[in-house]
């Protein structure tokens, strides 16, 4: 049985994988280490403000814009950064996990920009933690490639950084812990742990090639939560001796309270700050979790009818576009989730079209780029933002001055045109199921019915559950959505779902009643499931893909 280890002041409790230990060498833990000891304390006590918040707005408190930062959004004067070197044009932007595979099909594919996901599109095993690290350092150094078992092998077109799309790292949330690291008995933050391994191995070497150290920060509820990002940037810039204001971070507006801080999260990260995302199926997901429980008011329609044209996201985008543009930020746009078919093109030109529509508003809203999820898409949203921005590489200068915003518009949620139908929620039941099924085994992004599911479409289909029948929602054919009858559609689903060996159907079905069907509402689908089920301990085997 394998035996815990310790390295200076940190516990490492996981079975150990190939290549970690030019992961956790002694310098990079004792980085991680100063972090957790200046911040854990801080970010403790703003995972407690969140649970305070969520009670209030349950309790029948709307969020609104904070009166004390009243002056930080009147100050016409400030303005963040200077764009830094390889994100002034970031037209398109592919996401996804970094398995190698998947990472050079995204570094091949045009696009501008790749997200580096270790948050909802990656499953935080043991394996994949350290494996994120290990592929990110193999692009600086040359030698990401994959052979397929068929014998296809994939290499990347250039293993020049300056010829690559800019790589942008989202590491996990501030609410997630590692389980493998301890200090004093106590998990390090993930959020510490994927940045601070991240930026002790690469920072330098990205400054060195022209570009920087560049992340993306999820899931924020507020601008407190930006100003601790902002000194965690600092303290890891003086402690490798890097100039401060080197790190750019660009925020995912995804929550409902950070929607009404937007310009505040610029402000507190105005040194660092590359812009805000509209991270959409988030910010769904976050509205049904803090207002499950106020009523039909709050209760959406079937998930693929909450649109990026209903009145409150509609609201959230704009204000995101002139928040930005207002400081010099970029503003990107939301992801294109779907997958192409192989084998049908009749679907993939109705997608397409539905893709090309969805990049149209957003770029004639004033974005300056946009998410997707398939390289086959980077084509298709490139020559919408082409047709817009021309040569110039932003529209930063559309300050959208004609956007005033109130926090009516933002929490308007009437008028969701539909219903919620027996299909509807058939759907939800299966993709949670599945997804957790697929994030049990390690894989965080799944291909569903041609959409690419990760945790936060996972998150809207169980919360939508849990809401529907807490409020005794009715569906199109008059049928009470009850907890039984959720059952029922629960067993007919399994029946359905073909097994294979080492399948973990059994486990998803046990945690996605535990989220979705009983009296307790957890608030993330993900962090009880880590906790309890995931990768405990952890075999030893080849890092793969």
């Amino acid at each position: 049985m394998f035996t815990p280890t310790s390295l200076n002041s940190i516990q490492i409790t996981a079975t150990p994988v190939r290549y970690q230990e030019q992961i956790l060498t002694e310098q990079a833990l004792d980085f991680i280490s100063n972090l957790h000891q200046a911040f854990e304390g801080r970010r403790v006590e703003l995972m407690q403000r969140r649970q305070l918040n969520r009670a209030r707005i349950a309790n029948g408190h709307d969020p609104k814009f904070l009166e004390e930062t009243r002056h930080i959004r009147e100050d016409a004067s400030w303005q963040v950064a200077p764009i830094a070197p390889g994100l002034q044009d970031r037209r398109v932007e592919i996401t996804g996990p970094i398995e190698r595979k998947m990472a050079i099909n995204a570094l091949n594919s045009g696009a501008n920009v790749w997200l580096a996901d270790m948050e909802d599109a990656c499953s935080p095993t043991w394996q994949n933690v350290i494996k994120n690290q290990v592929n990110l350092l193999r692009v600086l150094d040359g030698e990401l490639d994959f052979t397929d078992p068929d014998g296809r092998e994939y290499k990347l077109n250039s293993y020049e950084l300056s010829d690559l799309p800019t790589i942008v790292v989202r590491p996990r949330g501030l609410h997630l812990p590692e389980k493998h690291l301890l200090i004093n008995g106590k998990p390090i933050a993930g959020a510490f742990v994927d940045f601070g391994l991240h930026f002790f191995h690469n920072a330098q070497r990205l400054i060195d090639s022209g570009r920087g150290a560049y992340y993306y920060l999820p899931k924020l509820e507020n601008h407190l939560e930006a100003r601790l990002w902002n000194d965690v940037f600092v303290l890891a810039q003086e402690l490798l001796g890097i100039e401060r204001g080197t790190i750019r971070a660009t925020v995912l507006i995804e929550t409902i309270t950070a929607a009404f801080e937007m310009e505040e999260i610029l402000y507190e990260l105005r040194e660092h700050s590359a812009g805000l995302n509209a991270g959409r199926w988030d910010y769904i997901f976050s509205i049904i979790k803090n207002f499950r429980s106020r009523g039909p008011r709050f209760v959406f329609p079937d998930r693929e009818l909450v649109t990026m044209t209903s009145p409150f996201m509609r609201a959230y985008t704009e204000q995101l576009v002139r928040a930005c543009h207002r400081r010099g930020a970029t503003a990107i746009g939301g992801m294109s989730a779907f997958v192409p078919s192989r084998k049908d093109a009749s679907i993939n030109q109705i997608a397409f079209e539905k893709v090309s529509e969805d990049k149209a508003r957003e770029a004639n809203d004033g974005f300056d780029g946009s998410w997707v999820a398939h390289p086959d898409l980077v084509p298709v949203a490139r020559e919408v933002y082409d047709r817009v921005l021309g040569a110039n590489p932003h529209q930063i200068s559309r300050t959208r001055e004609d956007v005033e915003v109130s926090a009516k518009e933002l929490l308007n949620v009437e008028g969701l045109e539909g219903r919620i139908t027996e299909r509807g929620i058939r759907e939800n039941i299966e993709i949670a199921i599945r997804y957790v099924e697929s994030w049990l085994r390690g894989n965080g992004a799944v291909a569903l019915r041609n959409l690419m599911e990760d945790a936060a479409t996972a998150e809207i289909s169980r919360s939508q559950l849990w809401q529907w029948i807490h409020q005794s929602a009715i569906t199109d054919t008059g049928e009470v959505i009850t907890r039984a009858w959720m059952h029922e559609l629960t067993d007919e689903t399994i029946e359905k779902i073909e097994r294979f060996e080492g399948d973990r159907f059994e486990q998803a079905v046990e945690i996605f009643e535990a989220c979705a069907l009983r009296d307790d509402f957890p608030t993330f689908l993900t962090s009880n499931t880590y906790q309890r089920y995931l990768d405990t301990p952890a075999p030893a085997y080849e890092i793969a893909s």
